[in-house]
């Protein structure tokens, strides 16, 4: 039962099979026929050279379908055992391991697939390395500035004063945030996450945004606009996480643009789905660094980024909210100093926006013109 369990000797079975049919029927065929046929003072003689035809031919036919069944399986089963040599490689956490492509193509389309999954494992692998030090050193920072706090204040270097017990109290906030985005952006990736889709007005939405967020604005001494056509552009999504991915996006694009620049929300929609950049005059993102803004701790300066606070997965967290209702964010920019636009596109609504839309001008900065290039 051992050796039967083995594709092998299934194979020269197989082929075994197939010539003892093809013997028995011929014999049976032969005899058939030689009774109508032959002589009867001839049929033995007859009969017997038949015989020796066919223990000739089923010699050679044996011969030949147990070398070509040996041939067959070795072309199988030499894959096949590639294959679970380099899987109990890549178990053990040899995640470079990949297999000889076959020719055939039913041997070949596994093999691919086999190879694309152990891609597939070890960038995982790479980002759970670089997560794991991406983390590490963003707990490091504000980690080592509570040591040194405490440490003056143990030799008496520091005074106990608020100010210093504020100074202490920032870095632990940093850390309190980093923490909950990590939480977050966990909730996200798995989809814990509650999405409650609905139909809402885009520009009434971007406008809120822009109230929300406008003490920074003027603090900022920057101009803001939302650019949309006159009437509801009408999204269905959740108008909750949407409102969280553009504080996201318009707050970034505060942070990196410098004074008397201009921000611009631009609202627009057709039959299938609704967009809204947010366009900005700020610093520019290289085009090399464009493929990586979405990953997980990814800064294009991180000292700058580090500096503001910033934990450096915003932008994967809103990306996924975004995916989650049906969308996707795209990132743009000309180049370092020409600024950057950040593209949410999500699908659009139908019917009525659950509320009469808000009468006021798209224009919330009533002196300032589209600024954006």
């Amino acid at each position: 039962m051992g050796l039967w369990r083995q594709l092998r000797w299934r194979i020269i079975a197989a082929q075994m099979l197939v010539v003892l049919v093809g013997v028995v029927t011929l014999i049976v065929t032969a005899d058939l026929l030689a009774a109508r046929t032959v002589d009867p003072a001839l049929l033995p003689v007859f009969e017997q050279a038949v015989l020796q035809a066919l223990v000739v031919a089923a010699l050679a036919a044996t011969l030949v379908g147990l070398g070509a069944s040996l041939l067959l399986a070795r072309e199988i089963l030499r894959p096949l055992r590639q294959l679970a040599i380099s899987s109990r490689r890549i178990a053990k956490g040899h995640y470079d391991e990949r297999v000889a492509v076959p020719v055939s193509d039913e041997l070949r389309d596994v093999a691919q697939s086999f190879n694309q999954m152990a891609e597939a494992l070890a960038q995982v692998e790479q980002q759970r390395v670089t997560l794991i030090g991406n983390v590490a050193h963003e707990l490091r920072t504000p980690l080592a500035g509570l040591e040194g706090y405490l440490e003056g204040l143990l030799d008496g270097v520091l005074p106990g004063d608020p100010e210093t017990i504020s100074a202490m109290q920032h870095e632990v906030r940093r850390l309190r945030r980093l923490v909950d985005d990590l939480q977050h952006l966990s909730r996200v990736e798995t989809g814990q996450v509650a999405i409650h889709p609905q139909v809402f007005d885009m520009v009434a939405l971007a406008q809120r945004i822009v109230a929300q967020l406008r003490p920074q604005i003027i603090e900022r001494r920057l101009d803001i606009v939302v650019d949309a056509p006159d009437g509801a552009v009408l999204a269905y999504a959740d108008p909750d996480r949407t409102a969280q991915v553009l504080l996201n996006l318009v707050g970034n694009a505060i942070c990196y643009t410098p004074e008397d620049g201009c921000i611009t929300l631009r609202v627009r929609g057709d039959a299938t789905c609704v967009q809204i950049a947010v366009e900005d005059t700020g610093i520019g993102i290289p085009a090399e660094a464009l493929p990586y803004l979405f990953e997980r701790f990814y800064r294009v300066d991180p000292s700058r980024s580090r500096a503001s606070g910033g934990s450096g997965i915003g932008l994967t967290i809103a990306r996924h909210l975004a995916r989650a209702m049906g969308g996707d964010i795209t990132a743009a920019s000309p180049g370092i100093g020409k600024g950057s636009a950040f593209t949410l596109t999500l699908p659009r609504g139908q019917g009525d926006a659950g509320g009469e839309h808000d009468k006021m001008s798209a224009r919330i900065h009533a002196d300032a013109t589209d600024c954006h290039r």
